[in-house]
C-alpha cells in the first residue's frame, strides 16, 4: 500500500494541510500561481505550513531512501520528473543531479500539457544537457511511457493540439529530431518502491 502523503497549500482556494491529493486538487487546480507541496508525514507538513512556500519551492521531495537501498541507483546520474495540474493542464518538468539534488534545468509552466509529454521532454532535455557538458551518465525517469517513447524515438501522445500548447508540440518535434541522431544514453527506470520518490519530484501529488 502506498505511504500516505500530506499536502500543504500555502496559496489556493483554501489554505491548510490536506490528507489526500483529491482534497488538495480542489484547492489548487485552475488556481493561478497556486503554492502547494506534498510531504511524507503530518509533522513535516505542519512545519512547512508554519514556514513559507519559498523555503520549499524547487527543493527535492525525495527522502533519499535510495541511500540505504541494497541496490541503489547509479551515481553520478540525472533524475527527471514532470508535474501537471490536470490532464491536460499546466505542465512543468526538470532535471536534478541524483546524488545532490542540484537542479540542472527546469522548463515551464506550459499550458495544456500532460505528465507523460513532460517526462518525455525532460529525458530529451537531460540528453541535451549532457551533450553540452560532454558527459555520458545515466538518466532516470519513473515514467515507463516516456521511456518507451524515447526508445521508440517518437512521442506517441494523444494530447490535442491547441493554440495554447503549440510551443509544447514545437519542443516535441525538436526532441524527436534529437532522438534521430542521439540514442547513446542509458535511460533507466527509477525504482520508486525501493528508492523512494524520484529526487526530481515536484512534491505536488
Amino acid at each position: 500500500m502506498p505511504k500516505q502523503k500530506f499536502y500543504v497549500v500555502w496559496k489556493g482556494r483554501k489554505k491548510g494541510i490536506f490528507d489526500s491529493w483529491a482534497e488538495c486538487e480542489i484547492q489548487v487546480k485552475g488556481f493561478v500561481d497556486a503554492e502547494y507541496k506534498a510531504f511524507g508525514s503530518r509533522a513535516e507538513a505542519e512545519r512547512a505550513f508554519a514556514a513559507s512556500y519559498a523555503d520549499y519551492k524547487g527543493k527535492p521531495a525525495s527522502s533519499q531512501k535510495w541511500l540505504f537501498a541494497p541496490n541503489p541507483p547509479v551515481i553520478p546520474s540525472i533524475c527527471v520528473d514532470a508535474a501537471c495540474d490536470g490532464s491536460p493542464g499546466r505542465l512543468e518538468y526538470r532535471g536534478v543531479l541524483t546524488g545532490t539534488g542540484e537542479q540542472v534545468f527546469r522548463a515551464g509552466p506550459f499550458a495544456d500539457g500532460t505528465n507523460n509529454v513532460g517526462e518525455f521532454l525532460a529525458i530529451v532535455l537531460a540528453m541535451d544537457w549532457l551533450i553540452t557538458k560532454k558527459m555520458n551518465i545515466p538518466i532516470y525517469s519513473d515514467s515507463d511511457t516516456a521511456i518507451a517513447w524515447v526508445k521508440a524515438g517518437k512521442c506517441n501522445t494523444k494530447l490535442e493540439r491547441l493554440p495554447s500548447n503549440k510551443m509544447l508540440f514545437d519542443f516535441v518535434a525538436r526532441a524527436e529530431q534529437t532522438l534521430r541522431v542521439s540514442k547513446t544514453f542509458r535511460i533507466l527506470k527509477w525504482d520508486t518502491e525501493a528508492w523512494g520518490e524520484n529526487p526530481a519530484d515536484f512534491g505536488r501529488k
